[in-house]
């Protein structure tokens, strides 16, 4: 790992207020790899001095946020300088009327919803882990949830970003109103780059009302069969909901969640839609915290290997076919939350090795069926897998991109897809 010179650190301290400073402990390594020096900026022109520094000296940078998924991806080939975006933790704006905010990277995702809900709106995310997940984070990682079925994914909430790129210069995209599509689309450019092409430093993001009243409902006792009829089924119908998700376990029947919002009259009405097209299985009420099953997949992680997987929603029941194949060969125990867009979280128990074979394989089979599987977390123990399975065609471009926009390669070395 290279060493930063003594004069850059005094250069990063001659910008940045004196705690703004420190040594890097061994609680900030990122997959194990160390850095020296850990930089929290307090507003955007200095993070981009800073890291204009940074670059010039030839030292990898780690951005981070909240930290919450700091270990995604795969091990950087160098790691110096952390560059924290604690300090950027402002709502800049809240144009209430337009339905729009203008937020700084640093915010947390519940700070930020707690402010739009005093005026009866919300940002239509629900992403891992509110509480400490920042705004630059989860857009870094692309990461959203149940809501996305509804509202759309990331890409489709965000209008306008301020970034960081590694030589210094600040650059803006996009505007404060909804139909504003001036300049380079970057916002989309950014958004799961895994902090490789740009540090965010503010975000603009299209709003929507809190709904009057929710009601969550889930269906059981039906086979894989069933639940894979059952959501194209309600996919097809007419109803308007705004989440949809199956639960799935070893040895369980399957369980699928559907969340409506709006009056109360036009929720009955809706749940009355919902009990026919299901029939003959139940269809009880259900508490919200079942939106919460593909974070608690994560609780004591570190004895298990969590993977993100991908799949047409039409493919749902035979991706996990799959998986409940793999790993009854491998002896590994799993459960598996997937939402009716076709994204799931998978949880896998077993040896190293039959861990790491049971992710080898369930990814092989999923790529040939169009699919992707990420593996974001393993035990210590297990050997190293590569995070990302087969980039595809896009490589190319992408390594073009990041090459126009790093091209000393100084944020993120190596994390994203293809060592990029």
């Amino acid at each position: 790992m290279p060493t930063a010179p003594l004069d850059i650190e005094h250069e990063f301290r001659a910008i940045l207020a004196p705690d703004s400073v420190r040594a890097a402990t061994a609680a900030d390594a990122v997959c194990g790899v160390q850095p020296r020096i850990v930089l929290e900026p307090g507003n955007e022109q200095q993070l981009a001095a800073v890291l204009r520094l940074a670059n010039d000296a030839g030292l990898a940078v780690i951005p981070r946020g909240g930290g919450t998924k700091l270990s995604w991806g795969n091990p950087p080939i160098r790691a110096d300088v952390i560059l924290s975006t604690a300090r950027l933790d402002k709502i800049i704006e809240h144009a209430w009327a337009d339905l729009t905010v203008s937020v700084e990277a640093g915010c947390t995702i519940q700070k930020l919803q707690s402010a739009l809900a005093q005026h009866g709106q919300r940002l239509a995310l629900d992403p891992l882990w509110p509480v400490q997940a920042t705004i630059g984070g989860v857009l870094s990682t692309n990461d959203s949830g149940s809501l996305r079925l509804r509202f759309g994914a990331l890409r489709d909430l965000i209008i306008g970003v301020t970034l960081a790129l590694s030589d210094g210069t600040l650059a803006s995209s996009g505007g404060k109103v909804v139909k504003n599509v001036a300049g380079y689309d970057l916002p989309k450019l950014v958004t799961g780059a895994l902090g490789t092409l740009a540090v965010i430093t503010r975000t603009i993001f299209r709003l929507h009302p809190l709904p009057r009243n929710s009601k969550t409902l889930s269906i059981s006792s039906c086979s894989l069969e069933e639940m894979q009829r059952l959501i194209l089924a309600i996919q097809d119908s007419r109803l308007a909901h705004t989440a949809l998700q199956a639960r799935v376990a070893q040895d369980a029947e399957p369980v699928v969640d559907i969340l409506f919002e709006g009056t109360e009259a036009g929720i009955a009405a809706q749940e009355a839609q919902l009990r026919e097209l299901a029939r003959p299985a139940p269809v009880t009420g259900t508490p919200s915290t079942v939106w919460t099953a593909s974070q608690d997949l994560w609780n004591s992680a570190n004895s298990a290997a969590m993977a993100k997987i991908t799949a047409l929603p039409a493919s749902m029941g035979r991706t996990i076919k799959t998986v409940q194949r793999i790993t009854a060969s491998r002896k590994t125990q799993w459960k598996l939350t997937m939402q009716a867009t076709g994204i799931g979280w998978l949880r896998l128990e077993g040896t190293p090795e039959n861990l790491r074979a049971s992710l080898s394989e369930t990814r092989g089979e999923i790529e040939i069926n169009g699919g992707s599987l990420a593996v974001f977390h393993h035990p210590a123990e297990m050997q190293r897998i590569d995070a990302w399975g087969q980039p595809g065609d896009a490589l190319p471009l992408m390594r073009a991109v990041k090459n126009q926009l790093d091209p000393k390669n100084t944020l993120n070395p190596s994390r994203f897809l293809g060592g990029i």
